[in-house]
């Protein structure tokens, strides 16, 4: 009878172990499955969410752009002792051709403002890529200040412009880019 029972057990055992096998077979691939789902559910929101703020945050341009240049500045830079100065040329690149007549209603407040930003720079700062850049975003900056309150009510004007890209944000604002057309640091 013992070679019996082994005989039992021999053959039970591999009949368990093959059910367990299917059993965590068949587990492992509904999770796959469920996460591959939810990747693809989530990734096509996400896709979703991107193509739509994109679409918000970044106005079709209306035609090729017009340029406004603001006259030549020279500004005593930061530096100690003020010795150093900055000549710089400034043009604004405009939304369209309509545009210059809407920037020119704001251009003395809007030229303040640009030499008020130079001012703060050191000669330093001025003479590296990323100074410059990073002045331009903040002409940038400045030139759309003056438009937030002239977008038309219910417009999302909360949004900022990043360094990155130069563009304007907002639906009121004509000024898209800044562009350096002299800058001599002495």
């Amino acid at each position: 009878m013992s070679a019996k029972s082994e005989a039992d057990h021999v053959v039970l055992a591999p009949r368990k172990s093959k059910k367990m096998l299917m059993i965590v077979a068949l587990v492992v691939l509904v999770l796959v499955l469920g996460g591959g789902g939810a990747w693809f559910y989530l990734s096509k929101k996400h896709a979703a969410l991107d193509d739509e703020e994109h679409a918000q945050t970044a106005p079709e341009p209306k035609g090729p752009p017009t340029y406004l240049p603001i006259e030549n500045m020279v500004v005593n830079l930061a530096d100690p002792g003020g010795e150093k100065v900055a000549q710089v040329g400034v043009t604004l690149e405009l939304s369209d051709s309509k545009a210059p007549d809407k920037v020119k209603l704001y251009m003395p407040a809007i030229r303040s403002g640009v030499l008020m930003l130079i001012s703060q720079r050191t000669a330093e700062e001025l003479l590296l890529r990323e100074g410059k850049e990073k002045l331009a975003a903040d002409i940038l900056e400045e030139a759309a200040r003056h438009f937030i309150s002239a977008a038309p009510a219910g417009k999302n004007t909360s949004k900022s412009t990043t360094a990155s890209d130069h563009k304007s944000t907002l639906d009121g604002n004509p000024v898209r880019g800044v562009l350096f057309s002299s800058f001599i640091v002495q």
